[in-house]
């Protein structure tokens, strides 16, 4: 499955603070692989053009589709 979804980078700027970068998940794109909030998530660094998200407990598609029935 090959999907892209485009999105911008947002900087949160607080008083005395030095911005802060977030790149939020596309909803369509955490339901297509049923990404959960809260989850715990890293990024791997291949090089300066491409980053990897990183789950270390990747829920079953099985389990889901019985808890769906």
């Amino acid at each position: 499955m090959q999907a892209q979804y485009s999105l911008k980078v947002q900087a949160i700027r607080s008083t005395k603070q030095k911005p802060r970068l977030y790149v939020y998940l596309p909803a369509a794109l955490a339901e297509a692989i049923s990404l959960e909030a809260g989850e715990d998530v890293r990024w791997e660094l291949l090089d300066r053009g491409e980053l990897h998200l990183i789950r270390d407990k990747v829920p079953s598609t099985r389990a889901k589709q019985r808890a769906a029935h």
